[in-house]
């Protein structure tokens, strides 16, 4: 395996897309939070906003340059030929799929750790001026805590769903419609389904929806799933796809 990383890790530090991107997670993470965050107010009696979701709301659209990352790990080199050189040197197919997501996953926790760890305190400030109260934004609180680990988790999450289409597609242009389709594609239907018991199930089978739960700390009990059950959606989408991908790895040729 340490040979597989390696490999990989030199690919991937070399991409000049690489160190692009992950700027691009911190900086839209941080950006569009702060934005969120400047366009709500909240009464002195208390309003129906949750401050996490809006100190997080950046990860939404992150989530989107998290998946291009992962894409380009693999089909990449499947539109330039190199993946013919990376079988023959390390015939391994899964030993090559298995280092690809470990460092895809290492890559985005850590820009999205860095996200969420400025998003949080400059959100704060900003939430604070706008009339929400102190004890609602405590950054140290177990829900607030839960929220940020839980949305660092969902980008890791989502780049691994993503690599696991990548490998199955192959095509770049392909896999990212796909992967972006299926992220927002959820959200917009739950905007047109009228019917509340379909609502719940697009909702709960939905990666987007059900994992970005984790970041709720208000009304947890009208919730479809729990936070960290919500989270484990995501999670069945990216061992699925990684599955379907190894597999499809394994039985093609390059």
């Amino acid at each position: 395996m340490r040979k597989h990383l390696h490999a990989e890790w030199t690919k991937l530090r070399t991409l000049r897309d690489t160190g692009r991107l992950l700027l691009t997670i911190v900086v839209l993470t941080v950006a569009v939070s702060v934005a969120a965050s400047a366009v709500v107010s909240c009464a002195p009696d208390g309003c129906g906003y949750d401050p996490a979701r809006i100190s997080l709301f950046g990860v939404q659209v992150s989530q989107a340059a998290v998946a291009v990352l992962a894409v380009l790990a693999i089909s990449g080199e499947y539109g330039t030929g190199m993946i013919r050189v990376t079988l023959t040197a390390m015939p391994h197919r899964i030993g090559v799929l298995a280092a690809k997501a470990i460092l895809v996953a290492g890559l985005t926790l850590t820009a999205g750790s860095v996200a969420v760890l400025v998003s949080l305190p400059v959100a704060r400030r900003v939430l604070l001026d706008n009339g929400f109260a102190a004890e609602t934004l405590n950054l140290t609180s177990g829900p607030m805590l839960r929220a940020a680990v839980g949305s660092v988790l969902y980008l890791v999450l989502i780049a691994l769903f993503s690599l696991g289409v990548a490998t199955a597609v192959r095509d770049s242009a392909t896999a990212i419609g796909v992967v972006l389709g299926l992220l927002y594609l959820f959200p917009a239907l739950l905007l047109v389904i009228t019917d509340e018991d379909w609502q719940r199930i697009v909702w709960q089978i939905s990666p987007t929806n059900a994992g970005l739960a984790v970041q709720a700390t208000t009304d947890l009990a009208g919730l479809p799933l729990s936070p960290w059950a919500g989270l484990g959606v995501p999670a069945a989408w990216a061992v699925a796809a990684l599955l379907g991908g190894g597999l499809l790895l394994r039985v093609r040729d390059a």
